[in-house]
């Protein structure tokens, strides 16, 4: 999501505390905000799946191995 969307995202809250907003602008700003979620979403998703433990014995888990990576496809 690039910066000018959430700019819009943002005037577009402010429109509709001050006068409103009209019905196309209401789609406007769910797309909007359905497109800031999933891209929230996919950058934690990102991030998780980056993660390993060290166990107690010494040994590494990739938990994006174990549990994320291969259901980031199903998701999607």
């Amino acid at each position: 999501m690039n910066q000018e969307s959430i700019q819009r995202i943002n005037e577009l809250y402010r429109k509709s505390k001050a006068e409103g907003l009209t019905e196309e602008e209401r789609k406007e700003q769910a797309l909007l905000r359905e497109e800031y979620i999933a891209n929230v979403r996919a950058n934690l998703r990102g991030q998780l799946n980056n993660i390993s433990i060290q166990n107690a014995d010494g040994t590494i888990t990739d938990l994006g191995e174990k549990y994320g990576k291969k259901n980031l496809h199903k998701e999607s």
